[in-house]
Order: structure tokens, then sequence, then C-alpha cells
């Protein structure tokens, strides 16, 4: 009868441990704040909007046309972020570091996301995002195994300052994924020779830098990619979706794999 007595008093403090636990995980869903842009347009993409209790300083900052006018931004400081008396705090690995170790050395719960460099990176980051805010199931229904013809086509695309997306990135992936075969031949971010461009130029230019008469696209400028863009350019997507990795990145996807070419 003793035995009994304590399995049941175990069994209930174990039940006691889990509810408080579930509890834990819906406060923190309830007030988050991110601290970097990428984070902003996933909470926008997934979360309740009374789950986020501000955005980054970033929001505004890098306009996206779907993104709404006046949601709560903070302004970046350990101050106003602890006066937010978030329930969590959502970053990622490369932003806000200095902040976010402050902010996890006076106890705040700080979930830190590694950004994918692959498409299936995507879609682990983006399960991972899910079970962080606790979103509804069926809240993410995503086409991630489409497959599209293959174009046996060259595509370079180019961003700011002349750098081309070679193998092993996750751009190189998006471009393969919608049937292109990528101009660049080397791994990463190559520094592009423009009379190489000229001499051997590929079948399609996507330019992926937003649009500016910054000296970051003096390259894209001079007349002789100009020229080559003017023959062979794929239709523009909306420059943030090459900003951040998520399930919009699917979106470039199908626009790459349904452009005709000229």
């Amino acid at each position: 009868m003793r035995f009994m007595n304590f399995r049941q008093l175990a069994f209930t403090a174990l039940l006691g441990l889990a509810l408080l636990s579930a509890g834990a995980r819906a406060d923190a869903a309830r007030g988050i704040v991110s601290l970097d842009l990428c984070t902003d347009w996933m909470l926008l993409k997934f979360a309740e909007p009374s789950q986020v209790r501000a955005y980054s300083p970033l929001l505004y900052k890098y306009p996206a046309d779907w993104v709404p006018d006046g949601l709560p931004v903070h302004d970046g400081s350990l101050e106003h972020i602890l006066q937010l008396d978030a329930g969590l705090l959502i970053s990622g690995e490369y932003n806000a570091i200095l902040l976010r170790k402050r902010l996890q050395q006076l106890g705040q719960r700080v979930a830190v996301l590694s950004l994918p460099n692959t498409l299936d990176g995507i879609r682990r980051y983006q399960a991972e995002f899910l079970e962080l805010i606790d979103a509804k199931p069926g809240s993410a229904v995503v086409d991630w195994d489409r497959t599209y013809a293959p174009r046996h086509e060259s595509l370079l695309l180019l961003g700011p300052n002349g750098i081309g997306t070679g193998a092993n990135t996750l751009e190189n992936d998006l471009l393969r994924k919608a049937g292109w075969d990528n101009y660049i031949e080397a791994s990463g971010y190559v520094s592009l020779r423009m009379e190489r461009i000229v001499a051997n130029p590929p079948d399609a230019i996507y330019s992926s830098a937003p649009l500016s008469n910054s000296l970051a696209n003096l390259f894209v400028r001079h007349p002789a990619i100009q020229s080559l863009i003017a023959e062979g350019e794929a239709a523009r997507a909306d420059d943030w979706r090459w900003q951040c990795p998520g399930p919009w990145s699917l979106e470039l996807i199908q626009e790459l794999s349904l452009w005709k070419g000229s």
C-alpha cells in the first residue's frame, strides 16, 4: 500500500512538473521579442500577433511591401528590451552577439537559430522555429518536395559589388532546384571578372542586389553587363527574399523555374 502511494505521489509530481513546463513554454510563446530581421519576418509569417511583444529595430530599415505599418519595434538597447519583460528572445547566430550574451547573463531566455545554408536546412530551420514559438499544427504547409524540369541553361546570380554565387551555397541550391545550371563552377561567393563574363556569357543573369545607385551596384550598372542583362535577365523578384532564408525561398525557386528567357 505504501508502495502504491509512493508511485501515485511520484506520478503526481511528474505531472505537475510537466504542466509547469508546458505553462512556461506557453508564457514564452506569448511574450516574444525579436533581435534581428530574419526572425522578424519568420514571426510575421508564422506567429500570432498577440504572441509578439516587439520586433527588432531592423524591421522598417529593410522594407518589404508585405510588412504592415505600425508594428511594435524596440530600439535595440538593453534597457528597452529588459523593460519589455520578454518570455523569449529570438536571434540569428550572427546578430546582436554582445547584446544577447548580456541578456543571457541577466537570466533572460534567448534562443539562437543557426541560419540555413542549404534548401534542406531551410526545412529544418522552419521546423525548429515553429516548435520554438509553439505554432499551431499545420500552420506551415509547404511543398518542399516539388520538382522542376531541368533547363540545361546557365544562370549567373549576381549580387552587390560584383559578387557571384557559386556551389555549396543556399543560392546555388535554389537555382539548381529551379532547373538551372550555375554559371559559376567554383564554391562559395566569387569576385567576378567582367572580361570573362563578356567573353563567355551565361544564358541568363539574375541580379539579386537591391535596386539602387550605390557603389555596391557599379559592377551591375557597367554597360557591358547591362547589355548582357538586356539580352537575358530573369524577371526580378522582390529583393527582400534574398536577404533571409525562409519559406519564401521556395517562391524564388518557382519564379526562376517559370522564367522563359529572352
